[in-house]
């Protein structure tokens, strides 16, 4: 079948894209000038419009990464510092004459812990959001790990936004989108960002940013809420040990080294503060020492308390968590050690009696995934919600369904959510995730509507969240509205930070 294309003609320029099973797709269209030639650790920088046609009709490289070795970014990447990119699927109408525009849009940003992960993840394939509900899908990338976050603000002015470039980029991804999405068919005006883990992060993090007012009016953070950003003294030891691990600490080196020297200095700092304390780290809040760095000029506040003061409160949220998110981590043996250590480490000894009281059946496994799901993931996003009881409504789910794989261990793992809120049960790799036996295509149909519901709309169709109800939509294979779930485990962390 001969590959059919079209362009459109943007503010960016006349950008050209392909035609595909009634959707179009526009792949790697730069939107800030590459973070190379002077331009590595600084601000991202705006393109100036295409002298002539763009041709968008291939993904373009990562950002530079070393894969985590999990079950979804194992593969091998292609990557380069010419990484600020982004991907655009809409609707075939759109090329119509009398077509008149004026779709929502979801900007997606990708998971990976701030280290990995990229837009054009198969996961992320746009096309039932373009084809079957007439929604514009964006997914973008945006720089990681030190490249995007090392502190490097003492080296001098030049590097005043080091320590939050990543977030600028998406910033600018954002600009570019507000600015462009019309041609796609799609309102400036109607956007909602989502993304997944660091994805949700970058969300609850972009709700925070002054600079970012405006660029979108939903929010959907999976998985991820406001607790992932630094402050400055953390920032700072992580990135002196960067350094010395790198052997370089002048900006002329820091322009010059090769980007495969960077990370390897970079996972030598993730491993030496995450050594011994599972999870948590030698610098105490944090998974990575490479996160966006509050108390700046992007981000004044730490997002929890930008919302609490009152940040986005225009915007409507649909946020929630997976039942069972830290088992894609765990080896599933029975460890009394570990759960003892993960309860110092959260100071969480009460607790610990609470979940014993709650599950009295449950295998030590159970329990320390009960509450490291709770403490990472569930209890984060319900402080999020808590926050914005005077903002736009806020919407909470869980996602309950099990995943088959590996003899049920799995259970409701993190982003194990991501195929159904995207119905892309079908793409590479998801079989696999989910396990023997029949599609769930049922629940995915179901959450996939919720979330086109929310894009279009505001409302995914169940009651909005409030401290009195806890009204949570529970996704399952026979999904129901539950008001607050597991309240005695709620309540077990409420003077733990």
């Amino acid at each position: 079948m001969t590959e059919q294309l079209t362009t459109v003609h943007a503010p960016a320029g006349s950008i050209q894209g392909k035609i595909k099973n009634d959707t179009l797709l526009f792949a790697g269209i730069p939107f800030a000038q590459p973070p190379v030639e002077r331009l590595r650790f600084k601000a991202p920088q705006p393109l100036p419009a295409f002298s002539d046609t763009f041709q968008a009709l291939k993904f373009s490289p990562a950002a530079p990464q070393i894969p985590s070795g999990g079950m979804t970014d194992s593969a091998p990447v292609r990557w380069s510092e010419d990484c600020l990119y982004l991907n655009i699927s809409a609707p075939a109408a759109v090329t119509h004459p009398q077509d008149k525009g004026g779709r929502a849009v979801m900007v997606w940003i990708h998971g990976g812990g701030y280290t990995s992960g990229q837009g054009a993840i198969p996961w992320y394939n746009g096309t039932r959001f373009a084809k079957n509900q007439d929604i514009v899908v964006v997914s973008i990338n945006y720089r990681l790990g030190a490249l995007g976050f090392a502190d490097l603000t003492s080296l001098g002015e030049e590097f005043a936004t080091s320590n939050i470039n990543g977030t600028l980029d998406q910033i600018a991804a954002l600009k570019w989108v507000h600015n462009n999405i019309a041609a796609f068919g799609g309102d400036p005006n109607r956007i909602t960002i989502a993304g997944e883990s660091a994805g949700a992060f970058s969300v609850a993090t972009l709700m925070a940013c002054p600079e970012a007012e405006g660029l979108f009016q939903q929010a959907i953070p999976q998985s991820g809420a406001c607790h992932h950003t630094l402050p400055a003294d953390a920032a700072k030891t992580a990135t002196d040990y960067f350094l010395n691990e790198l052997g370089h600490h002048t900006a002329l080196a820091l322009e010059s080294v090769a980007v495969e020297d960077i990370l390897a200095a970079q996972y030598a700092t993730i491993e030496h503060f995450a050594r011994g304390m599972g999870r948590m780290n030698a610098l105490g809040t944090f998974v990575s020492p490479f996160y966006p760095v509050h108390g700046t000029t992007t981000l004044p506040l730490p997002p929890l308390e930008a919302l609490a003061q009152g940040a986005s409160k225009d915007v409507r949220v649909l946020t929630g968590s997976n039942a069972d998110e830290t088992t894609l981590w765990s080896s599933g043996d029975e460890d009394q050690g570990k759960l003892d250590r993960t309860v110092d480490g959260y100071q969480a000894h009460e607790a610990l009696a609470a979940y014993r009281q709650s599950r009295p059946n449950a295998s030590v496994r159970d329990l320390l995934v009960a509450m490291t799901t709770d403490h990472m993931f569930r209890i984060p996003a319900i402080r999020m919600a808590e926050a914005r009881q005077e903002a736009a409504p806020t919407y909470f789910y869980q996602f309950n369904w099990r995943s088959r794989a590996f003899d049920g261990a799995l259970g409701a793992t993190h982003s194990l959510e991501i195929p159904f809120a995207f119905d892309n049960l079908d793409q590479p790799g998801v079989d696999l995730f989910i396990g023997p036996g029949p599609l769930p295509s049922e629940l995915a149909s179901t959450m996939h509507r919720a979330w086109s519901a929310f894009i279009k709309t505001g409302d995914p169709g169940w009651p909005s969240y409030d401290v009195q109800t806890r009204t949570t939509m529970m996704f399952d294979s026979s999904s129901e509205i539950v008001q607050d779930p597991n309240p005695e485990e709620r309540e077990a962390w409420a003077d733990i930070r």
